[in-house]
């Protein structure tokens, strides 16, 4: 099998992007650290991607969005504020944006591959990040400009950035503790997602550090639809010790949760506190308004282009990982559980 460039940068103890720029001579990696770079990969028979190395010789001024699209009826307003940032960003730069709709899974990655084959974009963004993630090793296989809204584990080099969703779920816990709520329960998405992961993460951690312990049969697996909110909610509704409080991973499954509630003849914010994350616009007119942790989505759009934008370009990045801190915003949904 032929090396890759990450077997190179296992080999010598780089990252891959120090090994990438060794490879293509740039001046920012010190002599030493190229000849130590093309020494292995010489005693590897390392061959460089010629085909990809062509490709990006011919920029086509246009950033690739592959969007995972879930069903026929598929709409997310996290996508909406998301594209805007990419598309307004991009159109300061002079650049185009390639939007394209895809389902997770191979048919996915066929799409990669056939972006990158026809020379259709100079890079991607990709969104949702996965534990393993196909998408963000096939383009550093090949050495193809990426930069991800969100983190992947084992790959900490690459470029991204991401809310602190840690940090922003023990701002939950905190809060909620402190209206009062000990019987707290969760609607999550597959963990296949790393911010579902750190989310997850987070709020059991904030919960531990109030004492209180997060139960495995109290997270239930949504599909960060409205609909999926509904139905999780309405099972933790039906269950004998119903908790005061659902903590939804996105807004949309909090939204569902609130209209499972009001349907179970319940008042939200006073017989179960719902709170979301992400506050996308429509948020903040739910009845009642809904309690999130917010993310400037339209904004980390705009953030992930330029980088890409400046990747595309061989401008130096000033900072290749971006870690935002998170808020939160208090509305109506949540309040002091009944006593």
């Amino acid at each position: 099998m032929t090396p890759s460039i990450r077997d190179i940068a296992e080999r010598v103890g780089k990252s891959i992007t120090t090994v990438s720029r060794a490879l293509h001579d740039y001046d920012d990696v010190s002599p030493e650290t190229k000849e130590l770079v093309r020494k292995a990969a010489e005693e590897m028979g390392y061959i460089a991607n010629r085909q990809a190395q062509l490709l990006r010789q011919k920029t086509t001024d246009t950033i690739g969005f592959i969007l995972p699209t879930f069903g026929p009826r598929f709409s997310d307003p996290f996508f909406s504020e998301f594209l805007a940032g990419i598309g307004n960003k991009a159109s300061d730069y002079g650049y185009d944006m390639l939007v394209s709709t895809c389902p997770p899974g191979d048919k996915e990655i066929k799409t990669y591959q056939y972006e990158v084959q026809s020379n259709r974009v100079d890079g991607f963004i990709i969104v949702r990040t996965r534990v393993d993630d196909a998408r963000i090793k096939y383009l550093n296989s090949i050495d193809f400009p990426f930069v991800a809204f969100g983190r992947v584990p084992g790959m900490e080099d690459i470029p991204f950035v991401d809310e602190n969703s840690e940090l922003g779920m023990q701002l939950i816990a905190d809060y909620l503790i402190g209206l009062g709520h000990r019987h707290i329960a969760c609607i999550a998405p597959s963990m296949e997602y790393t911010f579902a992961v750190h989310r997850i993460a987070g709020l059991k951690s904030g919960l531990r550090s109030h004492g209180i312990q997060l139960k495995e049969n109290e997270i239930l697996t949504g599909d960060l639809t409205e609909k999926g909110g509904y139905e999780r909610a309405m099972e933790l509704i039906r269950q004998k010790e119903r908790p005061t409080a659902i903590v939804a991973l996105n807004d949309l499954m909090a939204m569902g949760a609130i209209s499972a509630i009001q349907d179970s003849g319940l008042t939200v914010g006073k017989d179960i506190s719902v709170t979301g994350f992400d506050n996308i616009p429509s948020a903040a007119y739910t009845h009642p308004p809904l309690t999130t942790v917010s993310q400037p989505i339209f904004q980390i759009g705009g953030m992930v282009c330029e980088m890409l934008i400046q990747m595309v370009k061989h401008i130096p990045l000033e900072n290749r990982q971006i870690l935002l801190k998170p808020s939160l915003i208090e509305r109506l949904s949540t309040g002091a559980p009944i006593k």
